[in-house]
C-alpha cells in the first residue's frame, strides 16, 4: 500500500515535473546491543489543506549501519505553486512485525519539497530530532529532475579472479552501481545480490531504468564498486571501475571486460595489475510502457461491483444500518461506489457495469445467493452507468432479505471466468467489493484470488463499518504474497482500504471522495502493467487523431 503516488494537489494543478529523492543518513543513534542499527526511512506527505500526514513510501532496510545510503528512491510529482510538506521518520527495524510502530524510533525531519529542489545543487542536509536528550544524526536528501527517458535495461555480469578478502574462505562479492551527478559526486542506483564464497561470481540478471542509471545522458559516468560482504556491515572494498551507458550498450554485440582496480593497492604495490575483472555478459534495452500507453492503445477497463447484503449491516430502514440512506446523505456503500465508479467509468467505453449482491435471501423463493444481479436480470446483470448501479442497489435493498454468510469466492470466480475469455491485453477487469465484515469463506476466497492473479483483473475491497478487517489485510498482499494450498499468487491484485479513514472526526461521513478514489485506485495501473509485462503484451498503437 505504500507504493509511490502523487502528492495531494489542489484542484486543477498540473505537476511541473517528476522529482526523484535519494535519501541517506549519517551518524544515526545506535540502539542495537551487539551490532549497529538496521535503519529504514518512512516518508509521509501532508495532505493539502489539512494537518493530516499520510504514508507515501519506505526505503529498504539496511542492516548494521549508522550511515545508510538507501537504493530505493521516492518519485514525487512536484507542484511549483504549492507548499508540499514532507516528513521523514527513521526507524531501527528490530522485529519481524510489518507495523512500523513496533520498531525503534531514531528521529525525524520536516522539510518542504521546494526547499530540497531550491537548495544548492538540489542537496539538503537536516538534523534528525524527536528523541529527547539525544543527538539523532542527520538526513541527507538529493533531488533530481527525472528525464523523460522511459527505456529499461536488463544486464548480467560476472567476475573472474577477484581478490580474496575472507580469512577462512573466499570472498562474498557484490556490486554497487553509482551514477554521476552534475557536480562530480555520485548517487547510488543499484546493488546486486551477494554471491557467497567465490572469487568468480556470476550475478543474476537485473533490470534498471535508464533514467536511474544515467538520467538520459548516455555519456554520463557510471561507477561500479566491487565489495566483499561482511555480516557486520563493514563490507571490504575490492576495487572499482567506470563506464557509461553508451559503453555498456555495446555489449549487445560483444562481451565487455573491465579491470577492477583498487587505487590504494595500485599506489602501494609496483607490480600490482588489478584486483580481478568483471565481464558484462548481456545487455538488452526495451521501452517501459505506461498505463496511459495501454489506455491510449485501446485497453478497456471493465468495472464490476459486488455489494455485501449480509444481516450484520443492520436493517436498511434503521438509521444505524450501514445501508441506511437518509434524505440528506448517501450510505457508506453508495459513497464508496460513487467515489470509485465515477473515475473508472471514464475508461470503459460502453459504461455498462455488471453489479451483484451477495449474502441475501432473494425472491421469489427466498434462497440464499452470493452473486445475485442487482437489476434482477440474470441474463444481463449490467447497469447503465454508476447512476444505474446505484438505482439497482437501492431497489434491491427493498426486495431482498439481508442474511449471510459473507462469501467472496463466488463473485470473484464469476469475474475471473469472464476475464479468462480475453487475455490479449485488450480487456482488463476491476472488481469492487464493498463489505462490512469478516469473510466466511476465507480458504475459498484465497484460492479464487490466487487463480485470478494470472488473469487480467484486479480486486478492490472497501471495508465499511467499525470491524478490524484483519483478513482483508492478509488478502492485500503488499507485505506477504498471498498463497493457497502451496500455490502463490502470480501478482498482487488486491487493494484494501477501510472506509472509516475517509470520514471526518465528527462521524458525519463528510467524505473526500477524490481521496478515497485515489487510494483505492492507486495500485490499478501497476497491477495492469505487471499483467501486461508478464505476458509480454505491448500496447497497441493509438489511432492517429
Amino acid at each position: 500500500m505504500a507504493a509511490p503516488g502523487a502528492l495531494e494537489p489542489a484542484a486543477g494543478s498540473v505537476p511541473g515535473t517528476k522529482v526523484e529523492l535519494t535519501v541517506s543518513c549519517r551518524n544515526l543513534l545506535d540502539l542495537d546491543t551487539f551490532s549497529k542499527s538496521d535503519p529504514v526511512v518512512v516518508l509521509f506527505v501532508q495532505v493539502s489543506g489539512s494537518s493530516e500526514w499520510k504514508e507515501f513510501g519506505r526505503t529498504e532496510v539496511i542492516d548494521n549501519t549508522l550511515n545508510p545510503d538507501f537504493v530505493r528512491k521516492f518519485v514525487l510529482d512536484y507542484y511549483f505553486e504549492e507548499k508540499q510538506n514532507l516528513r521523514f521518520d527513521v526507524y531501527n527495524v528490530d522485529s519481524k512485525s510489518c507495523s512500523i510502530l513496533k520498531q525503534d524510533f531514531l528521529g525525524q525531519a520536516f522539510v518542504a519539497l521546494g526547499e530540497v529542489i531550491g537548495s544548492q545543487r538540489g542537496r539538503l542536509e537536516r538534523p534528525l530530532t524527536g528523541v529527547p536528550g539525544k543527538r539523532c544524526g542527520t538526513i541527507l536528501l538529493l533531488a533530481e529532475d527525472l528525464s523523460n527517458c522511459r527505456d529499461i535495461v536488463t544486464m548480467q555480469l560476472c567476475a573472474n579472479k577477484l581478490d580474496k578478502k575472507d580469512f577462512f574462505g573466499k570472498s562474498d562479492p557484490f556490486l554497487v552501481f553509482y551514477r554521476s551527478n552534475e557536480d562530480g559526486t555520485f548517487t547510488i542506483c543499484h546493488k546486486t545480490e551477494v554471491v557467497k564464497n567465490t572469487l568468480n561470481p556470476v550475478w543474476q540478471p537485473f533490470t534498471i531504468p535508464v533514467r536511474a542509471l544515467c538520467n538520459g545522458d548516455y555519456d554520463r559516468t557510471v561507477k561500479i564498486d566491487v565489495y566483499d560482504w561482511d555480516r557486520d556491515g563493514s563490507h571490504d572494498f575490492i576495487g572499482e571501475f567506470a563506464t557509461s551507458y553508451r559503453e555498456l550498450s555495446r555489449a549487445q554485440s560483444q562481451f565487455t571486460v573491465y579491470e577492477v582496480l583498487n587505487p590504494r593497492k595500485k599506489c602501494k604495490k609496483k607490480k600490482y595489475v588489478n584486483s580481478g575483472t568483471v565481464t558484462l555478459l548481456s545487455f538488452s534495452v526495451e521501452s517501459e510502457f505506461t498505463f496511459v500507453d495501454y489506455i491510449r492503445g485501446g485497453t478497456q477497463l471493465n468495472f464490476t461491483v459486488a455489494i455485501d447484503f449480509t444481516a450484520s449491516n443492520g436493517l436498511p430502514s434503521q438509521p444505524t444500518s450501514l445501508h441506511y440512506v437518509s434524505p440528506y446523505q448517501l450510505s457508506a456503500y453508495a459513497l464508496a461506489l460513487k467515489a470509485v465508479g465515477e473515475i473508472i467509468q471514464d475508461y470503459d467505453s460502453d459504461k455498462l457495469f455488471p453489479a451483484y449482491g451477495f449474502g441475501a435471501k432473494v425472491p421469489p423463493d427466498g434462497k440464499i445467493s452470493h452473486q445475485f444481479p442487482l437489476n434482477n436480470n440474470v441474463e444481463n446483470p449490467s447497469c447503465a452507468g454508476i447512476e444505474g448501479v446505484l438505482e439497482s442497489y437501492l431497489q434491491s435493498l427493498r426486495t431482498v432479505q439481508l442474511y449471510g454468510p459473507t462469501n467472496f469466492a463466488p463473485v470473484i470466480n464469476q469475474v475471473a471466468g469472464i476475464a479468462a475469455q480475453v487475455t490479449d491485453g485488450s480487456q482488463y477487469h476491476v472488481l469492487l467489493i464493498i463489505t462490512d465484515g469478516v469473510i466466511s469463506d476465507m480458504l475459498q476466497t484465497k484460492e479464487a484470488i490466487v487463480t485470478a492473479s494470472s488473469l487480467p483483473m484486479s480486486i478492490i475491497i472497501v471495508g465499511v463499518g467499525p470491524a478490524e478487517f484483519e483478513a482483508m489485510e492478509e488478502l492485500d498482499g503488499d507485505e506477504v504474497r498471498l498463497s493457497s494450498r502451496g500455490r502463490y499468487a502470480e501478482r498482487d491484485i488486491v487493494q484494501f482500504v477501510p472506509f472509516r479513514d475517509y470520514v471526518d472526526d465528527s462521524g458525519n461521513q463528510v467524505l473526500s471522495m477524490a481521496r478515497l478514489a485515489k487510494d483505492v485506485l492507486a495500485e490499478i495501473p501497476e497491477q495492469l502493467l505487471s499483467y501486461m509485462k508478464t505476458r509480454d503484451i505491448k500496447p497497441r498503437r493509438a489511432d492517429p487523431e
